[in-house]
């Protein structure tokens, strides 16, 4: 049996919306897919998991952003648009990681950034490589930016 890509759960999803008439995920869904097959066209060829999971993080980070301007500025019905999609798009990011692997993964990242002698300003791009591979899609890249930032300082 061959493992479901995240572009096929992308495509039954959005039918299951179209079946189930639901307006608000069915053009989330839609927006996903147009984002990964503008990526698809843009570079000529065809998009595996990490990269779909990458464009479904970066989907989610836009939605923060603004799902947090829009509070700013008192709009909290758009806001709850946003918010509601995030939730139909990390559906398709893996498992949230828990607060403990994330500690830990922190801690072997400056462990061993600072193992090879790199340390300041320059450990935190090192420390953000390493900790970007082995938690993406699985935790919020900002939140782990400012703690690092934090330790490093």
């Amino acid at each position: 049996m061959t493992a479901v890509t995240l572009k096929t759960r992308l495509t039954d999803a959005t039918k299951d919306a179209m079946r189930a008439k639901d307006s608000a995920r069915l053009t989330t869904l839609r927006m996903l897919s147009a984002a990964i097959k503008q990526k698809e066209v843009d570079e000529r060829t065809e998009l595996d998991d990490a990269a779909v999971t990458a464009i479904v993080e970066k989907q989610v980070k836009q939605r923060r952003e603004s799902a947090t301007a829009f509070e700013a500025a008192g709009r909290t019905e758009s806001a709850e648009l946003e918010r509601a999609e995030i939730t139909v798009l990390q559906e398709f990011l893996p498992q949230a990681a828990a607060p403990e692997e994330i500690q830990a993964a922190v801690n072997a990242a400056i462990a061993d950034v600072q193992a090879s002698g790199v340390t300041g300003a320059p450990a935190m791009g090192k420390v953000m490589g390493l900790l970007k591979q082995s938690l993406a899609g699985r935790a919020d890249m900002t939140l782990i930016s400012k703690e690092v930032k934090a330790r490093l300082t």
